[in-house]
Order: C-alpha cells, then structure tokens, then sequence
C-alpha cells in the first residue's frame, strides 16, 4: 500500500475533525496499528491545528476580561450550597454549568477561527488546481482542434490532387533557381487553379508569390499566394492556358510579372 499517498489522501483530516465515514474510521484505525507514519500524521495534523488555533486566536482587552470575570464570581457566590431543584419534575439542576458553557464556548469561537483558515487555504489550494486543469484542458482541446483543422486540410488537398480531373503542371525552378519547385493543379471542368508551393523560399515581408498563367504568349494574372498557405491553395479560375509561372513581385500583386523576379515555370503538356 502506498502509505504517502494515502497520508496525502486527506483522510488523516477528516479523521481528526470528526467528519470521516465509519468505513474510513475503521479503515484509518486498522492502518495506524500497521504504520507509524500513519500515528504521526495525525499527531502532526493535531498540532499543526492546536497551532493555528492558538495562533489565531485573539486576546480580548484587559477590561473586558476583568468585568467577565467578576461576573463569574459573583454568579458563583451567589450560588446556594444546595442545588435549586424543580418541584415539578424533582430533578436537580446544577448552576454550575455556566462557568463550563462560557469556556467551552470560547474554545469553540477560536477553533472555529482557525478550522476557518484552515477550509479557506484548502479551497483556494483546490480552486488553484482546479483553474490549472481547466487552462490545460482549453489548451489541449485549442491544440487539438489545430490538429483537425490540419488533417482536414490534408484530406481535401489528397481529394484534389487524385482528381481524374484534374491537369497537373510541374513547374521547377528556372536558371540560377534550380533548386525551386511549385505544382499547378488546373480542374478542366471548373477551371480553377490550386497551387502547390513545393520549394519555395519564404517571401520577404514586403513582397508576394504571384502566379500568372501563359495564355497565347501572354501572362494571366492568376492570384497572389498568401503567408497562411502551406499546402495545397486554390488561387483563380483560368478557362485557358499553355502553361504557368511564378514572380516574386510587391505584396498585393503587379499589372504585369517582373521577369528578372521569376522563380518556377512550367508548361502543360500535350
């Protein structure tokens, strides 16, 4: 049995206060005759309690006492040397009791101040806890709605490029850029245009991919590749054309490519 973890259960706390089951009682009473660990932690809860009652309680003036206490001792010399009894019923009550009532109720006063700290420092140590394992779990679940979002990206984009649909067009790297690559993938029936962006430095913060499509000799401006694209993106529709082609120009685009700024080029085949 672990006995640090049973220790740290809290059940040696409600033992000592009174608020265990039966079924802890018994099982605490059992287990403390098997480890002393067990005798000395509820020794130790014993005083650290005796401590914080002590420590928290409050001493009231030295008037107040004086007046309390020579009220007692009135109360108590007025007291008959025999009790006063009820006629009625014949039983003996003792006045006696109040001297006890008073202390009792003052011990209690103190007690309860400090079992207040005590409840007060467990709830916000529970509190604590508790808002810890809520920011882990909204941090897992972000993450994992993250890791959805991602999958689900990578789904469409296998459904897209397996399209028998489809027109794929390679577009490596041109001169002094051989190590670039991009892939077009043109849909012949609905025309649209999704661009793969294989190897591809990442743009400068002042500037933007831009495809254009080689329509008769002529570019095609066919839409600005995005910083959040890092799959498969679909750009414009295109009804027609021989081949593509990307420019790294100013962000937001050009009118016309800046040729001495292309990076991939390819042809359509056939």
């Amino acid at each position: 049995m672990d006995i640090k973890a049973y220790i740290a259960s809290g059940v040696i706390e409600s033992y000592v206060m009174g608020l265990a089951t039966e079924q802890e009682c018994a099982e605490l009473e059992s287990l403390r005759k098997q480890y002393p660990e067990i005798n000395a932690a509820i020794a130790e809860f014993e005083a650290a309690l005796e401590a914080g009652a002590m420590a928290n309680a409050q001493q009231p003036p030295a008037v107040v006492q004086q007046k309390i206490w020579q009220t007692l001792q009135s109360e108590f010399q007025q007291q008959p040397s025999v009790n006063t009894t009820f006629s009625e019923k014949g039983k003996v009550i003792a006045l006696s009791w109040l001297k006890y009532a008073i202390a009792a109720a003052i011990l209690l006063i103190v007690a309860s101040g400090a079992l207040n700290i005590y409840f007060f420092q467990k709830i916000n140590q529970l509190q604590q806890q508790y808002t810890a394992l809520v920011n882990e779990s909204n941090s897992l679940q972000a993450g994992l709605n993250i890791y959805k979002t991602k999958a689900l990206d990578l789904y469409n984009s296998m459904q897209v490029m397996s399209d028998p649909n489809m027109i794929k067009v390679p577009m490596p790297g041109v001169k002094g850029k051989e190590d670039n690559l991009a892939t077009v993938f043109w849909d012949k029936q609905s025309k649209a245009v999704y661009l793969l962006p294989n190897r591809l430095p990442q743009a400068p913060e002042n500037k933007q991919y831009q495809l254009w499509a080689l329509v008769n000799g002529k570019p095609v401006d066919a839409g600005l590749l995005t910083a959040d694209c890092n799959g498969l993106c679909k750009l414009k529709t295109i009804a027609e054309a021989q081949g593509f082609a990307i420019t790294l120009e100013n962000k937001g685009g050009s009118l016309v490519p800046h040729l001495d700024q292309l990076y991939v080029m390819g042809k359509i085949a056939g």
